[in-house]
């Protein structure tokens, strides 16, 4: 195949993660990749360039990237790193693009195809591919670590010759992956768990781990597309704050993992239930990078409250832990590569027809393609001459280590041009067509 990989040390000095592991090497090399990683691109999650080498990696500098068919990240490409990839490159990462359509318009300028990984289609085909649910699970379980790092008593019971010490009381605020996990975590410790989720179905689930399921009355189910939570009425709203209120001034440790895809994150702890919580008790909020689930916590920070309660609000949680995250996270990305490559010919070449790359396609050709975006990020996007040649040469398909997109039908050509701020010249050919739907929407 002859094509490259390249793995880079991600230029956000908060993120330890790393987009591939020494197993994910062997394996990416067994599919006749040549994969270049970035000197100490693993180091902080305990993977030393040695382990790399030893696997088949080839080690190299950020400048490689210039001549890398496919770039595998966690997050997604700064600007700076941008101007170093190729146009017609692959970037698989997590790309965060709700609120950043600046940078979604800049990847779709610098001419890569970008695929992000939290938008694969919740199916039985691409579990191993989920990177939302490996890395929630992690985040799920730190949560508690970090609770039971702050929270100055014993989680479990303990019956000793001076006396009981009781369990302490663990309410978990939605039950999706991290929650569960949370709820999971908890019970082993020894903590009588509670949890609350406004889809019904969540709880035989949380009964499952041995916790108790908590749900108003006045809410029969908010279950949305994708297993997210539809947005509640303002009468649910009110009737589930009243059952939390009650019941959160009794916890010791309060965990909030409810999120809404493309929106800011539901607030469910107000100040007068932080207020109504003894002194010593714990909030972790997993929201915080999307606004956050309680009022008073600060991305970033751990806050003490005047009646002495402490509310979590770190980032990126899964990058506390970073070793086992990024195992998980370049099995994920392998998975979805691995769909790429014909086994018998061992060439890379993307299907724009198929089902994951429909839902993860982001950005391609010049523009963006994925239709929660297209329009969002077109006062970013600039206007190139028809006569550009490089517009002219991305139209064509040239672009050296991609597949040829398949043709649109003719009916969908004006929309076709208009994307890409030329619409007064046909292009000579057409873009994939833009995915129906966005996987986690």
């Amino acid at each position: 195949m002859g094509q490259t990989i390249f793995v880079p040390r991600e230029a956000d000095v908060n993120e330890p993660r790393v987009a591939a592991s020494p197993d994910t090497v062997k394996r990416f090399k067994g599919l006749g990749f040549d994969v270049v990683v970035e000197r100490g691109a693993g180091m902080r999650s305990r993977i030393p360039d040695e382990e790399f080498e030893t696997a088949g990696a080839t080690l190299g500098s950020a400048a490689d990237a210039a001549m890398a068919d496919v770039v595998l990240k966690v997050r997604r490409p700064a600007a700076g790193e941008l101007a170093g990839y190729k146009k017609g490159a692959v970037v698989i990462a997590t790309m965060d693009p709700y609120g950043n359509e600046a940078q979604v318009a800049a990847m779709a300028n610098a001419g890569v195809t970008a695929l992000a990984t939290e938008f694969m289609p919740r199916i039985t085909r691409a579990q191993s591919m989920d990177v939302l649910s490996s890395q929630a699970n992690l985040a799920g379980y730190r949560a508690v670590i970090d609770a039971a790092a702050e929270y100055d008593r014993a989680l479990p019971m303990m019956m000793t010759a001076a006396g009981t010490v009781p369990a302490a009381k663990v309410f978990v605020m939605g039950a999706g992956v991290a929650g569960l996990q949370a709820i999971a975590t908890a019970r082993r410790l020894g903590a009588v768990v509670t949890a609350t989720d406004v889809r019904a179905a969540a709880a035989e689930q949380v009964a499952s781990l041995g916790a108790k399921f908590i749900m108003t009355d006045a809410l029969k189910d908010a279950s949305g597309q994708g297993g997210y939570a539809r947005e509640l009425t303002d009468d649910e709203k009110t009737a589930q704050a009243a059952l939390v209120a009650e019941h959160i001034a009794k916890q010791d440790i309060v965990i909030t993992t409810a999120l809404i895809p493309g929106r800011p994150a539901p607030r469910l702890v107000t100040a007068e239930m932080v207020a109504s919580m003894r002194p010593g008790s714990v909030i972790v909020d997993l929201a915080i990078e999307r606004g956050g689930n309680v009022e008073g916590a600060v991305a970033g920070q751990v806050v003490t409250t005047a009646n002495g309660v402490k509310i979590l609000g770190h980032l990126n949680v899964p990058g506390r832990v970073a070793a086992s995250a990024s195992l998980l996270y370049a099995r994920n990305l392998y998975a979805f590569v691995e769909t790429m490559v014909d086994k018998q010919s061992k060439t890379f070449a993307i299907n724009f027809e198929d089902e994951l790359v429909k839902a993860t396609l982001l950005t391609h050709g010049g523009a963006v393609v994925h239709p929660n975006f297209a329009n969002a990020v077109s006062a970013f996007a600039p206007k190139p001459s028809p006569a550009d040649p490089d517009v002219v040469k991305a139209a064509e398909g040239t672009e050296p280590g991609l597949a040829v997109a398949p043709k649109k039908a003719p009916a969908r050509r004006k929309a076709a041009e208009t994307e890409t701020g030329s619409a007064k010249e046909p292009r000579r050919s057409r873009k994939p067509t833009a995915p129906k739907t966005g996987g986690e929407v």
